[in-house]
């Protein structure tokens, strides 16, 4: 196999299982609401209407980013997404480890680390896209 395929076939890998495990999130907000996030967004002095953002953070982004068609704006607004998470909801345990030594953060950083390198490298030949 040539290298350039399998980095496509990479891409797709790390594509589609990032933006399942995202979309896993989103999910759960359309199943049962986004009460808590919205009254976090109120506490934080912003109005209310912008908890509904989450929806295309966790919901449309991944979505665009599995099927490769404009993944990279996708991934962008992930990395909004968690750019959001980490202030609204995880500011106080950003310097925090977990009983093991891990960070207290590191399923949120991953997810912010592999938006950002999504955005970075494209969705790859094998998506919508073909980029």
């Amino acid at each position: 196999m040539n290298s350039p395929l399998l980095d496509d076939i990479g891409k797709l890998i790390f594509r589609v299982g990032f933006g399942v495990l995202f979309l896993m999130h989103g999910i759960n907000k359309v199943m049962h609401g986004i009460d808590g996030i919205e009254s976090m967004v109120v506490n934080a002095g912003l109005p209310a209407e912008i908890a509904y953002g989450v929806y295309v953070g966790e919901v449309l982004a991944p979505l665009l980013i599995i099927v490769g068609w404009h993944a990279r704006i996708g991934a962008i607004l992930t990395a909004i997404t968690m750019a959001f998470a980490f202030t609204l909801a995880h500011s106080h345990e950003i310097f925090e480890l977990t009983a093991h030594g891990g960070w207290q953060l590191e399923l949120q950083g991953m997810f912010l680390l592999a938006s950002i390198a999504i955005a970075l490298s494209g969705p790859g030949r094998i998506s919508l896209n073909g980029r």
